[in-house]
């Protein structure tokens, strides 16, 4: 039956090879015999700009996707808190295409709503406060300003404060609101949601004016992995 994957929270990176391994693996396997692909943020751990694809491990990733892309399988792309810099360029490199966040599917007849996940977090007041600011075009423009290895530098800085930041917080702000989530479900006219960023996957049902909300939250790949299939049926968790 025809199919969709998607994935979230690699958070790929030189020092876990493993985890790299394991997507490798995937893009050959399960996401081969798919007609779409859809990576909903968080694919590196970090990403300091598309001018960074000469490196090895970048352009290791990018061409992997351009081979699965070759395959005849849509590569679709969305930012996260972690490479929001990912852009266009990366992108083509790949054979994909770069969605907004949030963008709504026509998933096999079914309203879906795709998203990162950390716009639905608004209890975390000091995260969206960093949010706005790391999406500003001329905080960004300074940023790309820098060298390359002053870039890498910065991140790792960044990512400490991040880690820092979280260990301060209660798991409940680090969720979604469900405000929030009820929000946009409305504003979007009560479809399926699928999104990552919170590592606490799950099926969630929103019963919001009489409709049924089904909202998906993908798995991270800190441990094994895995990735949600939706066809004209619903949609299944596999782990890998």
């Amino acid at each position: 039956m025809t199919h969709s994957l998607f994935i979230s929270d690699l958070h790929l990176a030189p020092g876990r090879p493993a985890t790299t391994d394991s997507f490798f693996g995937f893009l050959k396997g399960p996401a081969a015999q798919a007609e779409a692909l859809y990576i909903l943020g968080d694919l590196f751990e970090y990403w300091i700009g598309d001018d960074d694809l000469s490196d090895p491990f970048n352009a290791s990733v990018a061409e992997a996707l351009g081979a699965l892309s070759r395959r005849g399988v849509a590569v679709n792309l969305m930012q996260g808190n972690r490479d929001v810099l990912m852009g266009d360029e990366f992108a083509g490199r790949c054979g994909g295409r770069l969605l907004a966040d949030p963008a709504i599917l026509d998933l096999y007849g079914k309203p879906t709503l795709v998203m990162h996940g950390d716009t639905l977090c608004t209890d975390d007041v000091e995260y969206m406060k960093w949010r706005a600011k790391a999406r500003d075009p001329a905080f960004q423009a300074r940023f790309l300003g820098q060298p390359i290895p002053e870039r890498k530098r910065l991140i790792v800085g960044m990512r400490q404060k991040s880690e820092e930041h979280k260990q301060g917080q209660s798991p409940a702000i680090m969720d979604v609101a469900k405000p929030t989530v009820e929000r946009i479900l409305r504003d979007f006219n009560y479809p399926r949601l699928i999104h990552g960023h919170t590592h606490r996957p799950a099926r969630h049902v929103h019963r919001i004016d009489g409709h049924d909300c089904e909202r998906w939250v993908l798995t991270d790949w800190y441990g094994s992995g895995g990735y949600l299939r939706c066809d004209a049926s619903g949609c299944t968790v596999t782990a890998l």
